[in-house]
């Protein structure tokens, strides 16, 4: 669906970042309006809907001890549900001759950055390349810099956008430091992605499916949870406790080792530990577990 070819291309675009007042900077995470400005054109691939908030599950009382919040002003509405939520559309958008240069994405003054910054050579940030190794014809990318930074938005965004990738030419993504269990997820998910961080990509499809979780992609959803779960043998059980430990950013429980035995010894939970056991581990156990717990 979409040519890939060995071909040396010398550009300077990539010193445009150091033009002030002039360039235009984004993450690329949630830049459909940006994108619809420089889009040859732009189309819905799946309508957005409206959902009703669930109630969440917790104790009495317990609303009360809540000290401080994130991503929310108002926990009390949150936990309680009821309320209206709209999922925006699924929308794709087509860019003429973009370079892809170590983890940034260039069209003309834009830029959009795919890599977290800490994975970037701070060298090769002031010095960027001037030279592309590879031109591909039809590229479809489904990375995000979110993606890229956070295992489980890549596991759940961007492993769900590569499907409308591969519906639409060769699925490309930027040659990040790959997480500890990404290639036996992309081995279970049958994603073969063309990784690259040195591209002329003379159509490019991107995506801004960060919006909501409409319908559409809690289909795409589904299905990849299907994929999962027909390796491993689904048997019903109390639940799974997974130890964070100081993996990722660092969000440490002081007793959750305590936790996670206690719900072990007193429910018959299982415990799985992210830094230590392989993602077929991990998968396993959580299959057909009632419950999951954990650090966030």
């Amino acid at each position: 669906m979409g040519l890939v070819q060995k071909k040396i291309r010398f550009s300077p675009i990539a010193y445009t970042r150091y033009l002030k007042g002039i360039k235009k900077s984004y993450a690329m995470f949630r830049e459909g309006k940006n994108l619809e400005n420089i889009a040859e054109k732009s189309w819905q691939i799946a309508p957005g809907n409206t959902t009703i908030s669930s109630k969440a599950f917790f104790l009495e009382n317990q609303l009360e001890r809540v000290t401080g919040t994130a991503y929310t002003d108002d926990p009390y509405k949150e936990m309680h549900g009821g309320f209206e939520i709209e999922h925006a559309p699924t929308r794709a958008y087509k860019l003429k001759n973009v370079s892809m240069i170590n983890g940034f994405l260039y069209k003309g003054i834009h830029n959009f950055r795919l890599h977290p910054t800490f994975q970037l050579s701070k060298k090769m940030n002031y010095f960027p390349p001037t030279i592309t190794d590879t031109v591909i014809d039809n590229a479809a990318l489904y990375s995000t810099s979110e993606g890229n930074q956070f295992f489980g938005l890549w596991l759940t965004d961007d492993c769900a956008n590569y499907a409308l990738a591969a519906a639409e030419g060769v699925p490309v993504t930027s040659n990040i430091i790959p997480y500890s269990h990404m290639p036996e997820y992309e081995s279970f998910l049958e994603m073969k992605p063309f990784r690259t961080n040195s591209a002329y990509l003379k159509n490019a499809i991107l995506f801004d499916d960060n919006w909501g979780n409409n319908q559409n992609k809690h289909l795409r959803f589904a299905a990849n949870r299907n994929k999962l779960l027909s390796r491993f043998q689904v048997n019903s059980h109390p639940g799974v406790f997974i130890l964070r430990r100081n993996s990722g950013i660092s969000r440490v429980m002081l007793n959750e080792i305590e936790i996670a035995e206690q719900l072990r010894d007193q429910y018959g939970f299982k415990i799985v530990d992210v830094t230590q056991n392989s993602a077929s581990e991990i998968l396993a156990a959580c299959a057909g577990a009632k419950i999951l717990a954990g650090i966030e």
